[in-house]
């Protein structure tokens, strides 16, 4: 088990979070209040960069969903970069991959 870790910064197009470790039942809440803090403005894109998440559970994927929605209620978009496959498997089967913009880095998501 790795504990999660964040980092946060701005790109052109919005903030970016970094997310580190594991997304799980423990440390989602953590993820939740961290994201609800992020201030967006409409017209932003927020990009998480899952390219160091290590472990993703269903705790973790509603975290994700309360970013979406925290990013729209504020009239801004969301985009994940350089989600691990496993994650991505469970994006594709539950359909969250077409609510999601996937990026394979985080380059191309902070692209404007």
């Amino acid at each position: 088990m790795s504990m999660l870790r964040t980092t946060t910064r701005n790109a052109d197009t919005g903030p970016v979070l970094e997310v580190f470790g594991d997304v799980d039942y423990a440390s989602a809440p953590e993820l939740r209040a961290l994201v609800s803090t992020i201030a967006l403005r409409p017209g932003q894109r927020l990009v998480l960069d899952l390219g160091g998440m290590e472990f993703c559970d269903s705790s973790g994927i509603t975290a994700l969903i309360a970013a979406r929605s925290h990013a729209l209620d504020a009239g801004a978009d969301i985009a994940l970069a350089a989600v691990p496959s496993g994650t991505q498997r469970i994006l594709r089967i539950t359909g969250l991959d077409q609510v999601f913009t996937l990026h394979p880095d985080v380059g191309s998501a902070t692209r404007p």
